[in-house]
């Protein structure tokens, strides 16, 4: 604890076998699965509700959850558990019904085979039914501002709310901030987008519409579906001739060449993922509102210009902008291995792994505002995460999921999306509540133990775990 915020100043202290440190996608999942395996877990989410980009960010659909090939659903466990509860209530499309180059996936083919178009909205309250369920006590509006620190272990955090200051005592951590923030403030050495190249992915606000002439939409696409190209790192796809004629007018005056239209569960409603906003370092504020203010005026541009241009879409309703921008990539922390390039294009499978997966590089503004790399395995059908790459190097106590763990930037391009973050919380949660349990630092369990506890949790591992691979 800083000498600034002195114990006089902490108005409440508590204790937690498991905190977790926000309450995104990663974030969700891992207070869940580390609860359900009997650990006191308490989850802070600086918002008032959980799912982090899936609702706050109305990032949507959730990308593949299958292999390369689109033959089996590969992420399971409670991302799976997530969507069949959603389907239930009747907001989501399971994944096995969606195939790639339709408008759920804004008829992109490569690497959007099996996507799952959800509502951000049911989405929040089958959250909260898990979270509540699994006993996770859940501190809304709470913000996470340092870690407790005895040497080199994290033994607990300072939170901040309505309340004042809190400190929480734990014996795990779980960083699912995205950002890193807990690492970086505990001494993790962390790396800020690609630090060789200069450059941190792209942010986009989401916002989604409605009333829209879908059946309007999807003819002028089949009409011109067969004029979709790549050209020097830029792809010219759904509505680039309304954007040409846009800009001939001008009406559009952005850095983009498409419209990034995904269909929602209901006919008529839509994502838009199309603003560009450059440069924002979403681990500085000044950045990062500058970024949404920024974004929220691209997101008129771009509504203005769809329901002018495009068919079906001039009576379209805007439904609601993204309350936090949509974040690519921020801090990625060293942990004890490193995900590279060459393992996602080779489809590694190391015997550690938390987690397989298919999805392809996708860095955006590589090689300039409109354009996008994108790679896909090269061999095999995924790719594995090692257990390595949640374990911060030289800091006990604290584990760390999500877009921020131990990746190079172009292999974080790929596992930065929801499904596989998804697992990842869920592969630390049980890590921590093994740590608990056995009494060892969560560098030092069992790896087969933690396999073996996967696969109990219908975790699919590979080919030598058949328990988990049924559809």
């Amino acid at each position: 604890m800083t000498e600034q915020l002195a114990d006089r100043d902490v108005v409440k202290t508590t204790y937690a076998d498991v905190f977790v440190a926000g309450g995104g996608p990663a974030g969700v999942c891992a207070a869940v699965a580390a609860a359900r395996e009997g650990a006191v877990t308490v989850m802070a989410e600086q918002g008032g509700c959980a799912g982090g980009m899936a609702t706050q960010g109305l990032v949507g659909p959730f990308m593949t959850c299958y292999d390369k090939d689109g033959e089996n659903m590969i992420i399971k466990g409670l991302f799976s558990e997530i969507v069949d509860r959603l389907v239930k209530k009747g907001g989501a499309v399971h994944p096995s019904q969606v195939r790639m180059g339709t408008a759920f996936t804004s008829w992109i083919q490569t690497g959007h085979d099996h996507v799952t178009p959800f509502d951000p909205e049911i989405l929040k309250l089958v959250l909260d039914e898990m979270l509540e369920e699994a006993g996770v006590q859940v501190l809304y509006h709470t913000a996470f501002t340092e870690p407790v620190m005895e040497n080199k272990k994290v033994t607990g955090v300072i939170l901040h709310s309505k309340s004042g200051f809190e400190r929480i005592n734990t014996k795990v951590v779980i960083d699912c901030t995205g950002d890193g923030d807990v690492a970086y403030r505990a001494g993790v050495t962390c790396e800020l987008g690609d630090e060789k190249r200069n450059l941190i992915q792209p942010a986009t606000l989401f916002f989604r519409i409605c009333n829209v002439d879908t059946g309007a939409v999807e003819a002028d696409i089949e009409k011109n579906k067969k004029n979709f190209y790549r050209k020097d790192g830029v792809n010219y796809r759904s509505f680039h001739w309304w954007v040409s004629e846009a800009r001939k007018h001008g009406d559009w005056n952005l850095d983009r060449v498409s419209i990034g239209l995904y269909r929602g569960v209901k006919p008529d409603e839509w994502f838009v993922n199309t603003s560009r906003v450059m440069g924002i370092d979403s681990t500085d504020n000044r950045s990062l509102s500058k970024g949404e203010m920024e974004g929220r005026r691209q997101a008129e541009e771009i509504l203005n210009m769809i329901r002018t241009y495009i068919p079906g879409c001039g009576d379209a309703k805007l439904m609601s902008t993204a309350s936090v921008l949509g974040i690519r990539e921020s801090r990625h922390i060293r942990g004890e291995y490193r995900l590279t390039l060459e393992d996602i294009l080779q489809g590694k499978v190391p015997d550690d792994r938390v987690l397989v997966c298919s999805n392809s590089v996708d860095v955006h503004g590589r090689f300039g505002p409109k354009s996008n790399e994108y790679l896909t395995i090269e061999n095999g059908e995924y790719y594995g995460i090692p257990y390595g790459c949640l374990v911060p190097c030289d800091v006990d106590g604290l584990l760390v999921a999500g877009r921020c763990i131990s990746a190079e930037s172009q292999a974080a391009g790929a596992v930065r999306v929801m499904p596989p973050v998804m697992a990842m919380g869920q592969a630390a949660g049980i890590a921590a509540a093994l740590s608990v349990k056995t009494g060892k630092e969560a560098r030092h369990i069992s790896r087969e133990l933690l396999k073996e506890k996967l696969i109990e949790n219908q975790v699919y591992l590979g080919e030598s775990n058949e328990a988990a691979r049924t559809d």
